[in-house]
């Protein structure tokens, strides 16, 4: 008997759309980023990226759980000396709330060049809108 492998040219993605309005963050960023790495199919295949398309609206109300909205850190380095930038939770949000999201994700992606494939079929919206309703997406519900 042979171990199945999937191939590259045989994957097929499905698009996903997860609302969060009022979801705690790290539970949209783990359900996105299983799916991004594929792992929900029996084909999962780690050296491969067999991952489906995953789109989160609603970025700029989901729940970020105890004291971190004013705890916590998002840093940023320009390369140069004194160059790290810190920025608290609330200010990212009112700013630019995508990047909440954004990075939670990005965190429990695999940090190779596979890794940033998975991560640009992450598509992420700050209000209930977004342009890829030809692609149907099936809505998901995170608990």
């Amino acid at each position: 008997m042979r171990t199945y492998t999937a191939k590259a040219n045989s994957v097929d993605r499905k698009w996903h759309v997860i609302d969060g309005n009022g979801v705690v963050l790290g539970r949209i960023a783990t359900r996105a980023a299983r799916l991004l790495m594929g792992k929900h199919h029996p084909t999962y295949t780690p050296f491969l990226d067999t991952g489906d398309h995953v789109i989160v609206v609603n970025a700029k109300s989901v729940k970020l759980t105890g004291r971190k909205e004013d705890q916590k850190l998002y840093r940023r380095h320009s390369g140069y000396e004194g160059g790290l930038r810190e920025e608290r939770a609330k200010d990212v949000r009112a700013r630019n709330p995508i990047r909440l999201v954004e990075e939670a994700v990005r965190g429990m992606l695999p940090k190779t060049t596979l890794g940033d494939a998975m991560y640009r079929k992450l598509k992420v919206y700050a209000g209930p809108d977004h342009p890829h309703t030809a692609q149907k997406p099936t809505k998901l519900e995170v608990a």
